[in-house]
């Protein structure tokens, strides 16, 4: 399916300044669902792309939204790493016309963009997914809560789980884990204490999951 493009004849009579301005103004943020893990190869591609085909003045920005977080290494100290907000997805800033749509839509691992679909009239499958852009709000909201967001402690336990104590006045009890509170990087634990199973508070750092 074909997209209008902003674009007039006009323009080819423009300078590649006021040309730059126009397709500046005209251009979208959208979002794109790829590959499972392959976002960061998606936008090396894609640049690599947008350069050979020459739609650098047309796809202008590629980003992978991402936050910090802190997460416990094998000593149990966190590390501060980054992780995806949106796993799976790559966000576009482009004007939307039939060449940048087939740019995109062609990279290796690309999926489809994120869009209205329209169902098929006949037959089974998928239709064809109308690209439909992110509202300014929204991608002020995205862009902004993942640079403003303070690191967050990230740890894969859960209530049920099976741990044992690595430091502190409890060290080397067994437990199970009854509340995960990760914004206060702590969690309550049923310990076996003087034969009781007792609630206890303790850092994510005081412990280890067990296998």
């Amino acid at each position: 399916m074909a997209f209008a493009s902003d674009e007039s004849d006009d323009n080819m009579m423009l300078s590649d300044e006021e040309l730059e301005e126009l397709t500046r103004k005209g251009a979208r943020w959208y979002a794109v669902q790829v590959a499972s893990g392959c976002e960061n190869r998606v936008k090396i591609n894609l640049e690599q792309r947008i350069e050979t085909l020459d739609v650098v003045n047309r796809i202008l920005q590629i980003e992978i939204p991402q936050t910090a977080i802190l997460k416990p290494n094998k000593g149990g100290k966190p590390k501060e790493i980054s992780e995806k907000v949106f796993p799976g997805y790559v966000l576009i800033r482009m004007v939307m016309d039939d060449e940048t749509w087939q740019v995109v839509k062609n990279t290796p691992n690309v999926i489809n963009f994120v869009g209205a679909e329209q169902k098929r009239r006949y037959g089974r499958g998928r239709g064809h997914v109308t690209p439909v852009p992110l509202g300014a709000s929204e991608v002020e909201r995205i862009f902004k809560q993942a640079q403003e967001q303070k690191p967050v402690v990230k740890i894969d336990m859960a209530a049920g789980d099976k741990i044992v104590v690595l430091s502190g006045p409890f060290k080397d009890f067994e437990g199970e884990v009854i509340e995960v509170s990760p914004e206060r990087s702590k969690l309550k634990a049923l310990l076996s204490i003087f034969g009781r199973d007792t609630p206890v508070e303790l850092e994510f750092n005081q412990v280890q999951k067990q296998s």
